[in-house]
């Protein structure tokens, strides 16, 4: 009896593998799903670091209209110039002048002096104004513009605050304690730079695995519906009682294939474009498990839904913005709507990228992003069932229309006996 139950198990293994390498056979087979899973995902993430190569924008020209002419607006232009995220290109006379250059997309800021500047510094009876015109065509201009002038403007403040305290018989000291009664010193967490890219793109890497891997196999199942292949579906036996072994065969073919190229993103790329990547490759290592898991059943689950190879790259455009937005990168969560929210706490992508920004760019540990950990497992979990399901019902539809036509085959071959044969006699 144990000898029977270990060969029906063997038996089982056998067939998972023969899956397994089919998979991998329809995989190598098919030019457009090696283009999705090997060119795309190596070639996407250096695509995006050369186009945000510089990480910060700089040099942004912008237009001067000093109406003062004064020694202290010329002091205030001296320092501003000298941040590299702004280049004075123009000296306008009037704000119609500049604002021409503006529209003409020749400037992407205006600073304007009034000409009671200097008065209003000096004597301390008014407040002195000074106005800033950005860019909001693009967010990155209108902050290199901005937070530079900032700057310059808190630095100036400080100062006049404390010429004026020691103007009233102060210590230079004292003076500097009432300006900064608690001095800071501004540090920038995880992301020194501050820059676009290494803030986007490690968001960026998860979802390019995410996407291609979802999109492969839409692909594939695509195919195999045009070609009428009822799914990788065992031959010889009960399409309904091979569910695992279909499921498991198949993803592990595509695990094996991702998990080498997510490594290969994940740790190679931060590391050769200089973005941050201050975490344990080991902890990253872990957290791809689920995560590849998660996104490969999930793709399972919705590549019931493709008819044709085409399909999955409808849905492929439409989900990739929307994944990246509901996700909380580009926007906070917390922020979202609940609808929203709820609704991004299904798709691993959601858990996955948080759990890979806190273990790359933050040093997190395991255990502080056991959230994420956790949310990963259960929906491949989830997931995993899901497809079960879906083999199971397409299977046992599978398997009653054979009967059916097994049945029909024999009554027809009862009620039409094949002729017998004349007997011919001498």
């Amino acid at each position: 009896m144990i000898t029977r139950y270990l060969n029906s198990q063997w038996i089982k293994v056998k067939e998972t593998w023969r899956v397994f390498v089919w998979e991998l056979r329809r995989i190598f087979g098919d030019a457009g799903v090696v283009v999705i899973f090997f060119v795309a995902t190596l070639a996407y993430p250096i695509l995006y670091n050369f186009i945000y190569w510089k990480d910060n924008v700089e040099n942004v020209p912008v237009a001067v209209v000093d109406m003062s002419g004064s020694q202290e607006s010329r002091a205030f232009l001296h320092k501003w110039s000298a941040s590299p995220d702004i280049k004075i290109t123009h000296y306008c006379t009037s704000m119609a002048e500049a604002e021409q250059l503006m529209r003409a997309q020749k400037i992407h800021g205006i600073i304007y002096f009034p000409s009671d500047f200097a008065q209003c510094l000096n004597t301390g009876l008014k407040s002195a104004h000074i106005s800033l015109y950005c860019d909001m065509s693009s967010f990155l201009y209108m902050k290199a513009v901005y937070l530079s002038c900032n700057r310059v403007m808190l630095e100036d403040m400080s100062r006049i605050q404390v010429d004026r305290y020691q103007a009233m018989g102060m210590d230079k000291k004292f003076s500097w304690m009432l300006v900064q009664a608690a001095p800071y010193t501004e540090t920038a967490l995880f992301c020194e730079s501050g820059g676009y890219a290494s803030f986007l793109i490690p968001a960026v890497l998860m979802l390019i695995l995410h996407q291609t891997l979802f999109f492969g196999i839409c692909m594939l199942a695509g195919t195999a519906r045009e070609e009428n292949n009822e799914l990788y579906l065992l031959p010889g036996r009960r399409r309904s009682s091979s569910v695992l072994r279909i499921a498991i065969g198949r993803s592990a073919a595509y695990f094996l294939i991702y998990y080498a190229l997510g490594a290969l993103v994940l740790l190679g790329v931060p590391r050769l474009f200089g973005l941050p990547h201050i975490g344990d490759p080991v902890l990253i290592l872990k957290l791809l498990v689920p995560y590849l898991l998660a996104v490969i059943y999930f793709s399972m689950s919705v590549s019931v839904f493709t008819r044709n190879r085409e399909s999955g790259m409808v849905v492929l455009i439409s989900s990739s913005l929307i994944f990246l937005f509901i996700a909380g990168v580009s926007w906070p969560q917390q922020m979202l709507p609940d609808a929203w929210r709820y609704l991004s706490y299904f798709f691993p992508y959601t858990w996955g990228v948080h759990g890979f920004l806190h273990i790359n760019s933050m040093g997190a540990t395991l255990e502080t992003t056991a959230k994420e950990y956790i949310a990963l497992w259960i929906l491949a979990g989830g997931y995993f069932l899901l497809t079960c399901l879906h083999l199971f019902i397409g299977g046992y539809f599978h398997d009653k229309k054979i009967n059916a036509e097994y049945l029909r085959e024999r009554r027809r071959n009862r009620n039409n006996p094949l002729p017998q044969p004349e007997v011919v006699t001498a």
